[in-house]
């Protein structure tokens, strides 16, 4: 009843702009959106706008405008452009609500369109290894003699360039292909010291600096840019509602929950590595689970040892553990999958109905691939599947297939293509269905967890 009283005068609102200054004559504002029940959303795919693992779409802005969307009682439906130029076409076609993505915010622009919603100042900040504090750049005048390693005709090449002129020369500035490195792989690449120093911006910085701990991005090297969701000028009332929405949550919790999840809490996969496992419970044993790893590793027809390398790289056998993405318990399972299992979310910390759940999901993935006549390669390609989607695997397997390789084979083969996903043109190519794909934990997934296992097989023997 009272949403029918909030459209009712939305749209004896609408009535009143309309009859006064006619912008809204055939505009497509709140009162048709909340009469539709779905808001149209396009965004693009990247790291901390939109992307999908583990079959669930994730990423930053979706995040928020779906906050936004529940709160009105809101469908959204997403669509992916390939570029800022398209989300900008759609829109002005009228074919799609609002743009959630860091659109710039310009002068030239605010004529033709509404800024609204989840607004952002941004900077380039320099990417480093933490380290002591003396042998850390401080001040962007100590990267005189340095080299900077950034992506050739990218604005962070013009902004070192700038950099550099007003420092009057002196850093090295090497330049790398864009078409096969992304910003973020050059983050890794300071991760790991293969290059010292890249620049990117801070929100991306910081979104990966929840990958990897041992980089700094404290400094900044440019002016502040402003960002900023886009409705069309027709879209006045949507764009106060997003406005509105914006200005209060910042201090709710849903809000702090996002900003977490995405650039505070610890991603990827675990540190733990094979030397450190001692299992304190006497021989024969693996850990306190291992009762229902046997009888349900039994009932699907997998090695227990098996199941218990999956629980231990998810959880390290942590039964009331959360990952960043929402996975839950021993066998690291979100709660859309377990669901599709028939256990509740409220289970999931349940030892034995996290790994009942956890056997039959891995089975049906080895299933799924029961065309693939080599077992160690299906099981591999299941194992992928169990930690990155088999959208995503499905996706490398179609583009190996193009390209001419294997798509029966992980090796050399699936996971090249898995790792390329990254990449606007095998994300982009038309034989993948979805999107942007960050493939670096996945890779590691599949060898570590088949590396516990041969461990777990070593020390007990059945």
């Amino acid at each position: 009843m009272i949403r029918v009283l909030l459209i009712s005068l939305i749209i004896i609102l609408l009535s009143v702009s309309c009859s006064e200054g006619g912008k809204n004559k055939n505009g497509h504002d709140l009162p048709q959106i909340l009469q539709n029940d779905t808001l149209r959303v396009i965004t693009l795919n990247s790291s901390t706008s939109y992307f999908i693992y583990r079959d669930q779409p994730m990423g930053y802005h979706y995040d928020m405008i779906t906050e936004f969307s529940r709160q009105h009682n809101l469908t959204p439906k997403i669509t992916v452009a390939e570029n800022s130029n398209s989300m900008m076409k759609l829109l002005k076609n009228r074919e799609v609500d609002v743009i959630a993505y860091d659109m710039p915010v310009t002068n030239e622009m605010r004529d033709s369109i509404l800024y609204c919603g989840l607004q952002q100042i941004t900077h380039q900040v320099l990417v480093q290894r933490a380290q002591h504090i003396d042998f850390m750049i401080t001040d962007v005048a100590n990267l005189i003699g340095k080299k900077v390693t950034v992506v050739k005709g990218s604005r962070f090449h013009d902004r070192i360039i700038n950099l550099n002129n007003e420092l009057g020369g002196g850093i090295i500035i090497e330049e790398i292909r864009g078409d096969t490195v992304l910003v973020e792989d050059l983050v890794r690449m300071v991760s790991r010291g293969e290059i010292e120093y890249t620049v990117a911006d801070d929100d991306l910085a910081k979104f990966n600096q929840t990958y990897f701990n041992n980089i700094d991005v404290h400094l900044p090297i440019s002016f502040d840019q402003r960002s900023s969701w886009v409705v069309r000028m027709d879209s006045p009332i949507l764009a106060d509602s997003l406005n509105s929405w914006f200005k209060k949550s910042i201090s709710q919790p849903a809000y702090l929950r996002i900003i977490k999840r995405y650039f505070e809490v610890a991603k990827g996969y675990s540190d733990v590595h094979l030397p450190t496992f001692k299992s304190n419970l006497g021989e024969g044993v693996i850990s306190p689970y291992d009762v229902y790893f046997r009888q349900y590793g039994e009932a699907v027809g997998i090695d227990w040892r098996l199941l218990a390398a999956v629980s231990y790289q998810e959880s390290t056998f942590n039964s009331e553990g959360t990952s960043w993405a929402g996975a839950k318990g021993l066998m690291g399972l979100m709660p859309s999958t377990a669901a599709s299992l028939g256990v509740d979310s409220d289970m999931l910390i349940d030892p034995e109905a996290n790994i009942r759940a956890g056997a039959e999901y891995l089975q049906k993935l080895i299933v799924f691939f029961n065309s693939v006549e080599n077992k160690d390669e299906q099981l591999k390609l299941a194992l992928a599947s169990y930690n990155g989607g088999i959208g995503h695997i499905s996706d490398a397997r179609a583009l190996a297939e193009k390209y001419g390789a294997d798509k029966d084979v992980w090796d050399g083969s699936v996971e090249k293509f898995i790792q390329l996903k990254r990449l606007e043109q095998y994300y982009n190519d038309p034989v993948c269905k979805n999107g942007y794909f960050r493939g670096d934990e996945t890779i590691s997934y599949v060898s570590d967890v088949l590396g516990w296992w041969l461990h777990f097989k070593e020390k007990i023997k059945e």
